[in-house]
């Protein structure tokens, strides 16, 4: 498995919060797929609530 660092914003209440995820997948679709399922659990939040700005394979 690769590790990929995941970095992007979340809506947090009435602000946007920036964030840096690192997470094991296979690809970089199934990384992003995992980023919105952590984040969607996690903080209760909608995929439109959560934007990514890189994914880098560290």
């Amino acid at each position: 498995m690769k590790t990929f660092q995941v970095k992007g914003t979340f809506k947090a209440g009435v602000s946007w919060e920036n964030f840096t995820k690192t997470v094991e997948s296979q690809n970089e679709k199934n990384a992003l797929d995992k980023v919105y399922s952590l984040f969607g659990s996690k903080h209760s939040l909608k995929r439109n609530y959560i934007k990514i700005d890189s994914i880098n394979e560290a």
